[in-house]
């Protein structure tokens, strides 16, 4: 089953599905700057574009280009930034 996720008037939108037995999303997000928090870690991938991420108790800004991977720990949050429209997988761990 697919299911169609909206967030931030409709700015982050993603495709909830599952994949090898674990959860999945993959979205686009557009230009602007949205907070998450996590309940389970997450791994993801910047598929195209780039976005500015700041994990929760972390000051600075780092870029992650289309190709490179961040996680986020459970239990926990992340702002990210884009300045362009981004791509994303995320995948619950």
């Amino acid at each position: 089953m697919i299911k169609h996720n909206t967030y931030f008037d409709g700015k982050v939108q993603s495709l909830g599905f599952e994949r090898n037995g674990r959860r999945a999303t993959a979205g686009v997000i557009d230009v602007g700057e949205f907070h998450f928090g996590t309940d389970a870690a997450e791994r993801m991938t910047v598929v195209s574009g780039e976005l500015l991420v700041k994990r929760a108790g972390e000051g600075a800004w780092v870029p992650y280009p289309a190709g490179t991977v961040f996680e986020v720990p459970a239990k926990s949050g992340f702002d990210v930034k884009a300045t362009a429209p981004a791509a994303y997988l995320c995948e619950f761990l």
